[in-house]
């Protein structure tokens, strides 16, 4: 009796911590959760974005910023792209990797703080139709999420493994525009991205890699002297998709791509 009584006691308490459990399968948290985002290392040792121009994520409350360091690609697994992102929202910032901002998908990964929870920390990976902007929850690998919240200020770090943006293994494999930008949550929904800033293609793996154009005029940085990935495309901003949950529940490990577009773009997994 005595014994049956632990084993109710202890399924009472799994049932209780369950909707605070943090991400999902294809989520994995760092056991470190210090999370320190500066502009150290810039245009040499890893490629830096953001908006506005050289802002410091260190000092400034107002800079959008992200950073990627890119491993060298591996076949037929593609690069580790380790992810830095900082910005300041009520609701998520995120970071977009794509081939055609104005077509086919965007690869989204969102930190956000949740209001039900007293702003917590929590991270989601969302699929953007280019097109319309519309958000679909996916469950793309990352792993050594980490990140914190200060007031509407959002930190997080992550590994994204097998990136890869051709399915070969050359400096093509690395090449994607990236997006930063910001958007609400309520009600544990995640709303419409609005995206900041938009850069030329950019090889992930170069960080001297720079941009001449961006959403709003910002441009992407990096050291003196950098060349821009050769690119022909536009550029695009803004988005007018759907509120999705912060839970998602499909189960999509790669990106369609739609009917009459590249084979080779869009594809990150």
């Amino acid at each position: 009796m005595e014994r049956g009584l632990i084993l109710l006691v202890a399924a009472a308490l799994m049932v209780y911590v369950a909707p605070v459990v943090r991400g999902t399968a294809h989520l994995s948290f760092s056991n470190n959760t210090e999370v320190n985002i500066t502009r150290d290392g810039c245009g040499v040792m890893k490629l830096c974005v953001e908006t506005p121009d050289d802002c410091d994520p260190s000092a400034n409350n107002t800079c959008l910023f992200g950073s990627v360091v890119a491993s060298t690609p591996m076949a037929p697994n593609g690069t580790n792209l380790n992810l830095q992102l900082r910005g300041s929202s009520p609701g998520y910032v995120a970071l977009a990797l794509t081939r055609d901002a104005m077509q086919g998908s965007s690869t989204v990964f969102v930190c956000a703080q949740n209001s039900l929870n007293n702003g917590s920390f929590f991270f989601r990976t969302m699929q953007r139709n280019n097109t319309n902007g519309a958000l679909t929850p996916i469950e793309r690998i990352v792993r050594e999420i980490r990140g914190r919240v200060n007031g509407d200020i959002i930190h997080c770090e992550f590994e994204v493994p097998n990136a890869n943006a051709t399915m070969r293994t050359t400096d093509e494999s690395t090449t994607f525009r990236v997006l930063l930008g910001t958007g609400p949550v309520a009600g544990g929904m995640i709303g419409d991205l609005t995206v900041r800033l938009t850069t030329d293609l950019l090889n992930l793996a170069n960080p001297n890699a720079t941009s001449n154009s961006g959403t709003n005029g910002t441009n992407a940085t990096a050291a003196p002297n950098a060349t821009a990935a050769p690119s022909n495309m536009t550029t695009s901003s803004g988005s007018n998709g759907g509120a999705h949950p912060y839970e998602p529940k499909m189960s999509c490990r790669r990106k369609s791509i739609p009917a009459g577009h590249d084979e080779d773009a869009d594809v990150l997994d």
